[in-house]
């Protein structure tokens, strides 16, 4: 069961201990859904066997997925490490946007040599909507109604979707080696007969 849609990640709250650019509170890079580039903190062999680990401990304590802080840990280090750098994005972009000092409803090259492009609407000082872009032209987040969306890359969905196969396939499997050995111990009580293992 797939609990993230790995294509539009959730509009995320304002949070007060974060910065601001003029009106625009700028996300919380901390959180586990707004994922920006990091480097690896392991290998991708240590990777898979962390999250194999992580599906078993998570099953013997009866959590699946984002129930877990230990997954939402490690989920977002090794989404993190497909994604965009979203926080340079995200405030480069603000930054061009509020340098232009008409207000006006346009598309406009955001340094084309680093990111792309940047869509936006401005009112006043205030910045009513935003899209911004990474280098490959795929739209990383919105910024509207005074929220954030994150929006999952090519590279993202596909390390995510690795995630969760590894995961799930990994819990399912320890979920069925609990159900069996809860059914040997039934039958055992059942014929009133003790087992008793060395």
């Amino acid at each position: 069961m797939r609990i993230e849609n790995c294509n539009n990640f959730p509009q995320m709250p304002l949070l007060s201990d974060t910065s601001k650019r003029k009106n625009v509170q700028l996300p919380d890079y901390t959180d586990w859904h707004t994922n920006t580039q990091t480097a690896p903190s392991m290998s991708n062999k240590q990777y898979n066997k962390a999250i194999i680990e992580q599906a078993k401990k998570d099953q013997a304590a009866g959590k699946f997925q984002s129930e877990s802080a230990g997954f939402r840990n490690l989920a977002k280090s090794y989404i993190s490490t497909a994604s965009p750098d979203r926080k340079n994005i995200i405030t480069t972009g603000l930054t061009a946007i509020y340098k232009n000092n008409k207000p006006q409803s346009k598309t406009f090259t955001l340094l084309d040599y680093l990111y792309g492009t940047t869509k936006y609407k401005e009112q006043e000082t205030d910045l009513s909507y935003a899209e911004f872009y990474d280098s490959n032209g795929e739209m990383v987040a919105s910024y509207s109604n005074n929220g954030w969306t994150f929006y999952g890359t090519k590279a993202e969905n596909a390390c995510e979707s690795e995630l969760w196969d590894t995961y799930n396939t990994a819990w399912n499997t320890a979920a069925k080696a609990t159900q069996g050995q809860s059914s040997v111990a039934n039958t055992d009580t059942a014929t009133g007969s003790i087992n008793l293992s060395v």
